[in-house]
């Protein structure tokens, strides 16, 4: 199809009319950054004008600038908890939104280990339609042939529950995954996958993983991208493989499907799909069988042209194994969104991982930020609201931290991302990310900061009272060389009777008190979706902190301020501390979890 001249786009030439106008789209959004900004938030407080919550800071009908930020504070979770428990527990009237709560997303686990439930309404899903509309046709401007083929995605849902009173609350992708607008999708060339709807919407994640795994297989010369949410969730899948090649092959060679997939829906989908190919059985037995795993999804997935996942933030830790599974095939992250509010898109998606920057699109909320200076933090008070900066106001190489106004009702929330300005696309300000705050060890979609850590490693080491044995000092490392990844905790240990120290079964029971004492999204991820391996303790030899103290002051650290750090990743600390190891210790079993919530 001809592409009408008047709708090509300064991104690059459009691969067909629908591109052209999405191209277009962002020039639009992008050029009038601060307009667009200033519209969304009138938009955000008109229409939520009678709500509880508004009217509480008396901002009196008021959708300017001006009089929302001298009146509205600056809020994290915790103030925001008791409206937050009103809705769950079945309030129906406008607290933060004058439109119906339709549903919770679910967001990183709290302090107190449940989940955070983060109110949304039905036309949130139309906004983050849009912005999912615009991945393809900037894709399409540095791959071109993607309509050629089709996209081997790993895609699940989480379990959900309901609160009290009756809403329900699910991770934001599930609900994406289950919603009509997924489902009844519209045929694009472009954005084929080879997983069927009934697999991605089956709970079940062995019966989903291997049935996504198998058809894959089936449709190998025809995937031309290779993807998951995160680089784990793309990890977990080459791991599957690893495990399951045998029967997987037996069930292309037979036409025949694994008895383990019961599911009733996927059975009737995969009975149209699965015929008898015994001679791609026999590749894959040839490409599976043996040792070298090395390239495995450029020799299984000949014609892959990229991966698509997140390797920025704390996945950037598994760049290296995804370059051995993947003989050094590029990682396209597309996109920057969380369970709050989906923020922007990668317009340059085929960079190195550590040049990924996201443009954040003014129509997706109200974006304001928080300097951040690690050395002088903010104080943030009601009494004394901070200085917060425009979307359209960053400064280039600054680092802010995020702060959003959502129209679901969410006002001046503290998202807990730290951003850093790298430069403009038109007036709108890309921004790489840096680290969510606090967050000391992250596997999957885990966040463990060091307040948990601590109280997790509390409550461990009170198993060693009886042993006359303390803790001396600890640190933590998130190793993500086995698959799945998992927590590794050094202690060093001080047994006061040598005649009675803690037995290998105490320090394993260690392991399990520390996971039960971590949050909700840690223990499904380790329990229900297996995303995490069993936390491993590893006890080291006295004197080994003294060890790593002289280190550090050998590069420069002050012996006054030095403090042993909580979280270690730099590789001759690593290997320091690993060489010091007496003994290794692991959780014997996985920790408790429920998807019910806590009443």
């Amino acid at each position: 199809m001809a592409v009408d001249s008047c709708l090509s786009s300064p991104l690059g030439p459009p691969a067909c009319e629908k591109d052209a106008k999405a191209l277009q789209f962002i020039e639009e959004m992008t050029k009038n950054t601060d307009s667009v900004q200033e519209k969304v938030l009138a938009e955000i407080l008109s229409r939520n004008a009678n709500t509880e919550y508004l009217q509480r800071f008396k901002v009196g009908g008021a959708t300017d600038r001006d009089t929302f930020k001298s009146k509205v504070p600056v809020v994290t979770y915790e103030d925001l908890k008791p409206y937050i428990d009103r809705v769950a527990n079945g309030d129906r009237s406008p607290i933060f939104s004058s439109h119906p709560i339709s549903e919770f997303l679910t967001s990183s686990g709290t302090s107190a280990g449940e989940r955070k439930l983060m109110p949304t309404i039905a036309d949130e899903l139309e906004r983050r339609q849009k912005l999912y509309s615009l991945l393809q046709p900037v894709m399409n401007l540095y791959v071109p042939g993607l309509d050629k083929g089709k996209g081997l995605y790993f895609l699940f849902i989480k379990a959900e529950t309901k609160t009290p009173g009756g809403l329900v609350a699910r991770p934001v992708l599930t609900s994406y995954y289950k919603s009509e607008q997924f489902k009844t999708r519209p045929y694009d060339p472009s954005n084929v996958y080879t997983s069927p709807n009934e697999a991605i919407l089956c709970v079940d994640s062995f019966q989903s993983m291997y049935t996504q795994m198998l058809c894959g297989l089936l449709m190998r010369e025809e995937v031309l991208r290779v993807g998951a949410v995160f680089a784990s969730g793309l990890l977990r899948a080459i791991r599957f493989l690893q495990l399951n090649w045998q029967q997987l092959a037996h069930d292309i060679a037979t036409g025949t499907l694994n008895p383990r997939v019961s599911d009733p829906s996927i059975r009737n989908c995969m009975s149209k799909i699965l015929k008898p190919n015994p001679e791609l059985a026999e590749f894959v037995t040839k490409g599976c069988d043996g040792d070298n795993w090395e390239g495995i999804i450029t020799r299984i997935w000949p014609n892959t042209k990229y991966l698509d996942v997140i390797v920025t933030g704390a996945m950037a830790q598994y760049i290296p194994t995804l370059d051995y599974y993947s003989g050094g095939l590029p990682k396209a992250c597309t996109m920057y969104a969380s369970s709050e509010c989906y923020f922007g898109l990668n317009l340059k998606p085929m960079c190195k991982p550590s040049e990924v920057c996201y443009t954040i699109m003014p129509n997706m909320g109200y974006f304001e930020f928080i300097p951040h200076d690690p050395a002088n933090p903010v104080q943030i008070s009601h009494d004394s609201p901070p200085h917060l900066v425009d979307l359209a106001d960053v400064e280039l190489g600054k680092e802010y931290e995020l702060v959003i106004t959502t129209y679901a009702g969410l006002c001046r929330y503290r998202v807990g991302d730290i951003l850093q300005v790298t430069g403009f696309h038109n007036s709108a300000p890309q921004f790489k990310f840096v680290r969510r705050k606090n967050v000391l060890l992250s596997i999957d979609s885990d966040k463990t900061d060091e307040s948990e850590l601590q109280m997790a490693i509390e409550n461990a080491t009170a198993l060693l009272r009886p042993y006359d044995t303390n803790l001396v000092e600890y640190t933590s490392f998130a190793d993500t060389k086995t698959i799945p990844g998992h927590y590794v905790i050094y202690w060093e240990l001080l047994v006061k009777d040598p005649t009675n120290p803690p037995s290998q079964e105490v320090l394993n029971q260690c392991c399990l008190a520390m996971e039960e004492s971590l949050n909700s999204v840690y223990r499904q991820c380790r329990l229900a979706d297996n995303s995490i391996g069993p936390l491993e303790i590893r006890i080291v030899k006295n004197g080994t902190f003294e060890e790593l103290m002289d280190y550090a002051i050998s590069r420069g650290a002050s012996i006054n301020q030095y403090k042993a750090p909580r979280c270690v990743n730099f590789t001759p600390i690593v290997e320091l501390l690993d060489s010091r190891v007496v003994s290794v210790h692991f959780s014997p079993a996985a920790p408790h979890w429920t998807p019910e919530r806590r009443r």
